[in-house]
């Protein structure tokens, strides 16, 4: 058991370094040799625990979706309890926004997974959807709870419009990155969006 535990940190150490670099000089900078330099380890160990870069990248994606995940689960816990569909959908999409620090680092090292995508889209392509399908569908199913409470519309399309709401605060948040706008002006038009949808029918 300890020899394990022993190599998942091991694993953990150099997946983060990645991520480190992903989220301050992009993924084009992470070489396996200078992911061993920002983990303070040797590159033969690094290959040893990752035999391919492919490995490291979607090891480290998957990490990366962890780290997520806990923040919407901490973000749906203070929304209340019990939380209604309207918090859960609240929380989740307002947990994604880069309004802290720990926020921006995680939109910055999706962004430049996203850029590598574009360069290879078989690298991630092919690996790196199944979060995102599951986010939509998990909020498309809070929609519907709504709206079978009367809360949103009966016309509204809760698949179309749990793609459209992850859509546009994908968008805001590139606006929040590029200095177009602040962290809270995005979770104002968040807001001002979310008002309208759940405005009683």
């Amino acid at each position: 058991m300890t020899v394990r535990v022993d190599h998942e940190e091991r694993r953990r150490q150099i997946a983060e370094a990645l991520l480190r670099i992903a989220d301050t000089q992009g993924l084009q900078s992470a070489s396996m040799r200078a992911v061993a330099a920002e983990a303070g380890v040797s590159l033969r160990l690094v290959q040893y625990y990752f035999t391919t870069k492919q490995a490291l990248l979607l090891d480290a994606l998957a990490r990366l979706g962890t780290q997520l995940q806990a923040r919407m689960e901490s973000w749906i816990r203070a929304a209340g309890s019990p939380p209604t569909p309207r918090s859960i959908v609240t929380a989740i999409l307002s947990s994604i926004l880069p309004t802290d620090p720990e926020s921006r680092r995680i939109t910055r090292t999706y962004a430049a997974y996203y850029t590598l995508v574009l360069n290879d889209p078989e690298l991630v392509g092919k690996h790196g959807t199944s979060q995102p399908d599951l986010l939509e569908g998990f909020l498309a199913k809070q929609l519907r709870a709504a709206q079978q409470a009367g809360e949103i519309a009966p016309d509204r399309d809760p698949e179309m419009t749990a793609a459209g709401l992850l859509a546009m605060v994908n968008g805001l948040g590139s606006s929040v990155l590029g200095y177009q706008r602040t962290g809270e002006a995005a979770l104002a038009i968040l807001n001002h969006h979310l008002d309208e949808l759940f405005r009683s029918p």
